[in-house]
């Protein structure tokens, strides 16, 4: 093959790349606008600027679809959350880097999250199999405290695979009410403060720690206890 035929090829394989990355876009605007079961493929063609049929080129049908921006955007998270895990650093560090991740790609990304969120739990059981990324993602999760409970970071009685699911289910709760409009996106403020709970709940829980808080409750009930023991003058 000629140089210029070489160049040509390549010419023509980005622009299939293109034009399929872009029939991929519109999917996930046609989605988390519509829904699954609202979006039509003549919907994503109107959406991308193309032919109708040139969707059915790239994809058999709307279940491919979706599965394929589950896959994309699934695989790209857990690509990022693995740097984290199995990079340097303490397990606190880590959490708060996976929580990281995890608001960056809302941040970023909002639309295909609420695809990932919402309709893939919605969709067709056959296509998108949830439960095999979840675990591989788990197993990830099980891995990290694994190597934070032989550092003695971790207590020895903790089921870690329990715990890995628990905090991969605290991401999944996050991204649910991020979608659900229970923080505004648009305020740093508050997605940095829930960011913030998540990696204190799965490192300290919800329950008042020996601390300040738990110290004035204390001085509290000393107080009221004293009270309750001086006679009163008739």
């Amino acid at each position: 093959m000629s140089q210029q035929q070489t160049s040509k090829a390549a010419d023509a394989g980005s622009r299939e790349s293109e034009r399929r990355h872009t029939i991929l876009r519109a999917a996930i605007e046609v989605f988390a606008r519509k829904g699954y079961h609202g979006c039509r493929i003549a919907d994503v063609a109107s959406e991308a600027g193309v032919a109708y049929g040139l969707v059915y080129h790239y994809f058999k049908n709307k279940d491919e679809l979706l599965e394929t921006v589950f896959e994309t955007g699934w695989s790209g998270f857990i690509t990022r959350v693995r740097a984290v895990a199995e990079g340097e650093g303490t397990l606190e560090q880590k959490v708060r880097r996976i929580a990281d991740v995890a608001f960056e790609a809302y941040r970023v990304d909002p639309r295909t999250v609420k695809v990932l969120i919402v309709e893939i739990a919605r969709s067709p059981g056959g296509r998108v199999n949830r439960q095999t990324a979840f675990t591989d993602a788990i197993q990830l999760c099980t891995q990290m405290l694994t190597r934070a409970q032989a550092a003695g970071e971790l207590r020895p009685e903790v089921d870690l695979q329990l715990a890995a699911a628990m905090f991969f289910g605290n991401i999944e709760m996050a991204f649910t009410a991020l979608v659900m409009g229970m923080v505004d996106p648009k305020d740093p403020e508050k997605l940095e403060q829930a960011k913030k709970q998540l990696a204190e709940f799965f490192l300290h829980g919800v329950h008042a720690r020996e601390g300040a808080t738990e110290v004035a409750w204390k001085k509290d009930q000393e107080k009221s206890a004293t009270r309750s023991k001086v006679p009163r003058r008739s």
